[in-house]
């Protein structure tokens, strides 16, 4: 059953709405309070709330799938209830009825048998439900434990294997498949096994370090001074100290137990949650939640402690600040009551109101309480929840930080944390799909095209870039199109022995995998982690588990709440239906469009500070071979122009810092106008890209009409119309260049003579001579 939290302190009101707060419970709550029920039990390994009455068992699902009310419910038979879980496929039930004795009931046919221990010698302690392929259930008793395997042909029970040793209590998580078993004078000698899809491990035995309170006196560990966490896939177990006032944190290996730490306490009770792979120290008497991100093993909290608080979502700051002032009333328990249980990994039980809990992170207000930006964002991104809110808010921190012209060097660090970010979720994409690596855009003569699991953003920045006047450029380019054309060509047997696992099958459930696509690779783990079992499967779910994290709404005003909560995005990208954000993590070409192209028009004055954040945008980039948009290159060539910096802008281009491109080439011939050189660069780009068809092109527009005759003789370009040729012969008043010009269309397109451009041309050349 769910415990309560003992405490001789003082109840304590809410705090008011203008607390701050990290970290705060999601209104409304899934109300699970039934009278006459026998208590809550919380079944991990289904996700359900459950309440058994005197004859049934009422049900609540707070897992992906939403449940409204009425509850399931299951008949039972009349006695007492210790414990109540479903199998993992729901057609069996298990009661603990007392100590000695497991009720089971069959779901589809009724059916109903018990399995006892010796009432002399031994109790149970509890039990579990596993997928592990050896065995289907798992009796815990003060003599060992025992594996079982369900027959649903016979309707038992069959006992697989007995391991006997000394148990005084354990800790079990489904999330985790690991069961902790104590024994020892101070309950603080422990075995481990793990029981999941990929086999069993048996951890070694270890001991947990414990501070001595008196002389005369050794402090005696109990089950809620024990707290396993999944983190980033890894396993931890954190041990409450009571005498040293510190939380000891271990690690699980496959062949170790390793303590990686202490965290400082300031209450003599506490409780552990993990949201969105960040865990969250509930200090019980000081009614406080400290913070820690142990992604890269350090310790330090992520900010200082601050309360929890109780929230309910609206889409203005105002109507919540009014709505929060109302909860203290609506709500007739205590933050921190006697009556609250914490659940793995992330709710919370009233028990005496009969409510559900969802404990979320503010993510805006811890990334506005610090000021280490890149820090910030690095935090940012390795969230898997609200990937609306954290790319918004990392977008908006980039255009802060470069608006208010922070030091490059920082900026630097800021932008490489975003850039590798979204390399990785390139890198797992293509990992996951077997291929070959995803490249973010198409080649230069594509159009805007974001690459993997990115927002395809709008294209209105980009038309800042200047027009091009109407010319022969533009009266080709369907020529230019055809020239493109032309030139672009399940079920395990159970076998598996519980003494002979290999280490092949064991590492089956074990490799290093991430816990999501936003997350940064767990592969910087030892290959001997020891990793949570789940891991895999949420990376498959994890599109749908991020769509449904407060899926235990009632009512259809919350459903339509969440709704709201859950589909936050980006301004700039809001308008886009349809599309799934799954991510958090910015590409290359959101980075041109939502960041420098709006950054341009807000930023004054010289821009080479812009451009030295450009530059290291490129550079990053670059390190991580991810592909830019050339609108950013025509966006820093613009800004060199701006302020004659042309020397410069030659450099670049020289050094292919700006990558060559069609736009960019047609960029520079823009500029060119009014500098030579920097128009020789754009010509020979154009050449450089075997861009045949503008390069002729912008022959004729500069009079260079026999230049780009023999240049089309000889890469053979057939997409400029003749009469360009020959307008430009006419408008040189030179009537043999304009027989030349004739005379070559005629022998190099034979059906030149049969059109009426041969006859009118051909007449004016009898005019002119």
């Amino acid at each position: 059953m769910l415990g309560k939290i003992s405490s001789d302190q003082p109840r304590a009101g809410l705090p008011g709405s203008g607390a701050l707060s990290h970290v705060y419970i999601q209104h409304p709550p899934l109300r699970c309070s039934i009278p006459e029920t026998q208590g809550l039990y919380y079944d991990d390994g289904n996700k359900l709330i459950l309440a058994p009455t005197c004859d049934q068992v009422l049900s609540w699902n707070i897992g992906p799938s939403t449940q409204l009310d009425p509850p399931n419910s299951d008949s039972i038979s009349e006695g007492p209830v210790l414990s109540i879980r479903y199998s993992l496929d729901k057609k069996v039930i298990g009661i603990q009825r007392s100590n000695h004795e497991i009720q089971f009931k069959n779901r589809e046919t009724g059916e109903t048998f018990s399995r006892r221990c010796r009432q002399d010698s031994e109790s149970i302690l509890g039990f579990c439900w596993t997928d592990c392929p050896y065995c289907d259930a798992i009796f815990i008793k003060t003599s060992g434990i025992d594996l079982l395997s369900y027959e649903p042909e016979l309707n038992t029970l069959r006992l697989v294997e007995a391991k006997r040793f000394n148990v005084s209590w354990y800790v079990y998580t489904h999330e985790s498949r690991l069961v902790l078993l104590a024994s020892g004078m101070q309950c603080n000698i422990f075995s481990g096994y793990q029981f999941s899809s990929g086999g069993i491990i048996r951890l070694p035995k270890f001991e947990m370090t414990m501070s001595k309170a008196e002389a005369n006196r050794k402090p005696v560990l109990a089950a809620d001074d024990i707290h396993i966490a999944t983190i980033y896939g890894r396993i931890y177990c954190l041990q409450l100290d009571r005498a040293g006032m510190l939380l000891n944190l271990y690690r699980f290996y496959r062949d170790a137990v390793v303590q990686q730490g202490t965290l400082p306490i300031y209450s003599s009770r506490i409780a552990v949650s993990v949201v969105d792979n960040v865990l969250l120290v509930h200090q019980v008497d000081a009614k406080v939640i400290i913070l820690y991100d142990i992604f890269l093993d350090s310790l330090a909290p992520i900010s200082a402690p601050l309360p929890l608080l109780l929230r309910a979502t609206s889409s203005s700051s105002r109507q919540t600040v009014q709505v929060e002032d109302n909860l203290t009333a609506s709500y007739g328990g205590t933050i921190y009551g006697d009556g609250w249980t914490f659940l793995v990994p992330d709710l919370i039980c009233d028990v005496d109101n009969g409510l559900l809990w969802k404990i979320c992170l503010d993510l805006e207000a811890i990334a506005a309480s610090s000021s280490d930006i890149p820090s910030v964002l690095d935090f940012l991104q390795r969230r898997r929840s609200q990937p609306g809110m954290i790319r918004k808010l990392c977008l908006a921190i980039l255009r802060t930080i470069i608006l208010e012209r922070r030091p490059i060097s920082m900026i630097a660090r800021a932008i490489d944390v975003i850039v590798t970010s979204y390399s990785h979720l390139v890198k797992m994409g293509s990992a996951l799909t077997g291929g070959e690596r995803v490249s973010p855009v198409k080649t230069e003569h594509s159009g805007s095209q974001h690459g993997f699991n990115s927002v395809v953003a709008s294209e209105e920045p980009a038309t800042r870039i200047a027009n091009r006047g109407k010319s022969i450029r533009e009266e080709s380019l369907s020529g230019a199109e055809n020239e493109k054309q032309q030139s672009t060509a399940q079920s395990k047997p159970k076998q598996t022995s519980f003494h002979s696992l290999s280490d092949s099958e064991g590492d089956a459930n074990m490799e290093a995998v991430g816990t999501s696509f936003g997350n940064m690779s767990l592969a910087k783990s030892s290959s001997g982690d020891l990793h949570a079992s789940v891991a895999r499967e949420e990376m498959r779910k994890s599109t749908s588990e991020r769509n449904s994290d407060a899926d235990f709404e009632q009512s259809p005003l919350q459903s339509e709440r969440l709704e709201q909560c859950s589909s936050l995005s980006d301004p700039y990208v809001s308008n886009q239906q349809g599309s799934q954000i799954t991510s958090g993590a910015i590409s290359p070409d959101e980075m041109c469009n939502f960041v420098f192209a709006f950054v341009e028009d807000e930023m004054g004055g010289d821009p080479g500070y812009l451009v030295a954040t450009m530059v290291e945008f490129l550079r990053s980039v670059s390190k991580e071979r991810l592909k830019v948009h050339p609108n950013l290159f025509v966006m820093m060539i613009q800004l060199l122009a701006r302020t004659n910096r042309y020397a410069e802008l030659a450099l670049f281009i020289r050094n292919k810092i700006l990558e060559p491109s069609k736009d960019v080439a047609f960029q520079l011939l823009e500029l060119g106008r009014e500098n030579l050189p920097i128009r020789t660069l754009g010509l020979d780009m154009l050449r450089e890209l075997s861009l045949h068809h503008d390069f002729v092109t912008e022959l004729l527009q500069d009079g260079y009409y026999l230049e780009a005759l023999r240049y089309a003789r000889k890469y053979k370009v057939v997409t400029v119309r003749p009469s360009l040729f020959l307008e430009a012969a006419i408008a040189n008043n030179n009537p043999l260049h304009l027989a030349a010009v004739l005379r070559f269309f005629s022998d190099f397109t034979p059906s030149f003579k049969s059109t009426s451009d041969f006859n009118r041309y051909h007449q004016i050349l009898i005019d002119m001579s």
